[in-house]
């Protein structure tokens, strides 16, 4: 009994101060077996990673979730909703105007053609076109309908960006094509151009610009 309370603590100890482990660190630490850890892992109701195949875990109360429910730590990404399939349809109930495939890889870290097509048909959402753009909305009446509303309103409002903003945001992405809208907007900003990349993406939608990852429709 001594022997599993003392690797009960030393683990969770050893949680605690990595924050984030993968199975195999946790089992060389605790000299024991992967399924040993396993076991434990149900115990502790510890969390894994939504990305780079759910190798890391961590304990729920280590993990400081933001307003979407997600928490980055040294590469790893964790939501308080699970898996990344359930992590996005969540995202997307709760966004004000559904979600783009570039919004939400902004918002995920993760590229969206790893996921997006695996979800175009799901029961939860509705995929709509809108400014040669696909949009992933709840299928919840009354939420999709404020939803579409919003869109609508943002696509009209969102304003081009000057010429010499589109060149330096052409320059930059033909510099580095696998940059996010986000990243851009990051990078303009270094040299004093204050551009959303709401606006980077209005850009790209209105010249027909809009990169579409493989698989070509997400």
């Amino acid at each position: 009994m001594g022997l599993v309370t003392s690797t009960h603590d030393k683990g969770l100890k050893f949680l605690r101060s990595k924050k984030v482990v993968t199975l195999p660190q946790l089992a060389s630490h605790l000299h024991c077996s992967a399924r040993t850890v396993q076991r434990r892992f149900a115990k502790w109701q510890v969390i894994n990673s939504y990305n780079q195949n759910g190798k890391w875990y961590a304990l729920p109360h280590v993990a400081k979730f933001d307003l979407h429910g997600l928490w980055r730590h040294q590469g790893a990404f964790f939501s308080r909703f699970g898996n990344l399939h359930a992590t996005f349809i969540q995202l997307v109930e709760n966004s004000q105007a559904g979600l783009t495939a570039a919004e939400a890889g902004d918002l995920l870290g993760v590229r969206p053609s790893s996921f997006l097509w695996a979800l175009r048909d799901h029961p939860a959402l509705k995929r709509q076109k809108h400014q040669g753009l696909y949009v992933y909305f709840s299928a919840t009446p009354t939420c999709y309908k404020n939803q579409t509303q919003q869109r609508f309103l943002m696509l009209k409002t969102t304003r081009l960006p000057t010429d010499s903003e589109a060149v330096a945001i052409l320059v930059e992405k033909i510099k580095h094509p696998e940059l996010s809208n986000k990243v851009l907007s990051r990078r303009l900003r270094k040299q004093k151009l204050v551009v959303e990349p709401e606006i980077i993406e209005h850009l790209f939608v209105r010249h027909g610009l809009a990169v579409k990852k493989t698989p070509p429709s997400i």
